[in-house]
């Protein structure tokens, strides 16, 4: 891993937005918080939840907020003193995109915790993201050849409707990890810094612009990580997964091989959420219908902690970002692969795992002692 000659300029730029968008997310979460127990947005228990309390759910307004406050801040900074004079151009229309969207993705999100919406409104404001994101120029044109160097460049068409299942998939890929306290937003925290410093590198056309972007989604998450960790006092909730993943989906596609880095770097999540569906397909259920066979359910079932699985998985995705840091071409598709089979054998075989009565989960006995809901 090389890093480009822009690197060092772009240094202190990314510190600024990592602890400008850490601080606003820190001081909005809590006040977010209130408003969604006022208008009684919280999740309540039931057998599917490991919350033993109600707990507000919406913070994803502070995360989305923060970055937006700091994006555009930094978009107005770069145009008017040119700071990131970026290879690659970052025009209007992809900016547009990306925050236009991001407020439009958190708003259709907060509508969904005050309501509670079916899955097919759901699924019809997703589309919505990804015609918008389309329209205003943000298309997957090629991708990185897997088995060579190059890339492959993509027809019009299909790299439309490539463009819309990535989107759509990464939205609903951090939607079905987002079971456990912190665990949605420690993974794409990580998936945020790995995409930022790999924007930095000669493994792909240094874009410093797209760096501080994805250092200020980082810390906006970290803020808010602060109120969501085990034991959480509110949910990053539907208003978090659609901006994180919609914004995490529009930056990884700012660069032919970042898509192909965030399948590796999210390959826990993006993985889990192939296999949930196909085993709901196979047992003839809807594919977005819920149930507890989730990885991190099967860990917390075979006698992890709350906290221990959550650290596991971090763990993962901090491996499986370093290695789509220092792999590339083959390399990144055979450890995607590889990875793949993995977590699929990791299910089948917990699935088959049989489970004797313990004692209560003592983090979640922690939460039971001290939140107040």
């Amino acid at each position: 891993m090389k890093f480009s000659a822009f690197a060092g300029d772009a240094l202190p730029y990314l510190i600024a937005a990592f602890i400008a968008a850490a601080i606003i997310s820190f001081v909005l979460t809590p006040l977010v918080r209130r408003v969604a127990l006022r208008f009684d947005a919280v999740d309540k228990p039931d057998q599917r939840r490991v919350n033993l309390v109600p707990i507000p759910r919406g913070g994803g307004v502070a995360v989305a907020l923060s970055f937006i406050v700091v994006a555009t801040s930094m978009a107005l900074a770069n145009s008017a003193f040119e700071i990131f004079p970026d290879p690659v151009a970052f025009d209007v229309g992809r900016l547009v995109a990306l925050l236009l969207g991001g407020a439009l993705a958190t708003a259709f999100g907060v509508l969904d915790d005050y309501l509670d919406l079916r899955a097919r409104w759901q699924f019809a404001g997703q589309l919505g993201l990804a015609a918008l994101a389309i329209g205003l120029g943000i298309v997957i044109v090629r991708l990185n050849n897997p088995l060579g160097s190059g890339t492959i460049p993509l027809d019009q068409s299909f790299a439309v409707g490539f463009t819309t299942v990535w989107i759509l998939g990464m939205i609903n890929s951090i939607n079905f990890i987002d079971g456990l306290d912190g665990l949605s937003s420690g993974v794409t925290l990580i998936a945020a810094l790995t995409l930022g410093t790999l924007s930095l590198t000669l493994q792909v056309t240094p874009q410093p612009f797209v760096a501080v972007l994805c250092f200020a989604l980082a810390g906006a998450l970290l803020g808010f990580l602060r109120w969501n960790f085990q034991p959480a006092s509110v949910f990053i909730g539907t208003s978090g997964v659609m901006f994180v993943g919609y914004t995490l989906a529009i930056l990884s596609i700012l660069g032919t091989a970042k898509v192909a880095v965030a399948l590796l770097v999210l390959g826990v999540p993006i993985i889990d959420a192939f296999w949930i569906i196909v085993r709901r397909v196979v047992q003839g259920r809807s594919p977005f219908s819920p149930d507890r066979g989730h990885l991190h359910h099967r860990l917390l079932d075979v006698g992890l902690s709350h906290r221990q699985t959550v650290l596991l998985i971090y763990a993962i995705c901090v491996v499986l970002g370093l290695m789509s840091l220092f792999l590339s071409g083959v390399f990144q598709a055979l450890a995607f692969a590889g990875v793949f089979v993995l977590i699929g054998l990791v299910l089948f075989l917990l699935a088959r795992v049989k489970v004797s009565p313990k004692q209560p989960d003592p983090d979640l006995q922690t939460v039971r002692n001290t939140r107040t809901g």
